[in-house]
C-alpha cells in the first residue's frame, strides 16, 4: 500500500532525538515506527500496550499511601549510605 497520507505531530525534540537513536538501532525511522504503531492498533482495535498499572504497581502505591498514614510502623534512614549499608550488613 502506499504511503501518501501526510501526519504533522509536535513532540519534545529531545525525546524525538532519543527515540530516533531507539529505531535506528533496529533499522527503522521513526516514520517507520510510527506506521507499526498504526498497524498495531488496528491489529488489537486500540492502543497496543495497557495503560493499566500492574498489580506490583498497585501494591506499592498503597504501600506508599500506607507509609504516609503510619511513617512510625515503617523503617527510616537519615541517608541512601546509612540504608546501604544496613543492607550490605544483612542486617534486614
Amino acid at each position: 500500500m502506499a504511503k501518501t497520507a501526510t501526519m504533522t505531530i509536535r513532540v519534545d525534540p529531545t525525546i524525538k532525538s532519543s527515540v530516533e537513536s531507539i529505531y535506528a538501532s533496529y533499522g527503522m525511522t521513526l516514520s517507520d515506527a510510527v506506521n507499526v504503531f498504526l498497524h498495531k492498533s488496528l491489529a488489537v482495535r486500540g492502543l497496543p500496550f495497557d495503560l493499566r498499572p500492574s498489580d506490583e504497581t498497585r501494591e506499592a502505591l498503597q504501600e506508599v499511601e500506607a507509609m504516609k498514614l503510619y511513617p512510625d510502623d515503617y523503617k527510616g534512614y537519615t541517608s541512601a549510605k546509612e540504608m546501604f549499608e544496613e543492607l550490605l550488613s544483612g542486617e534486614i
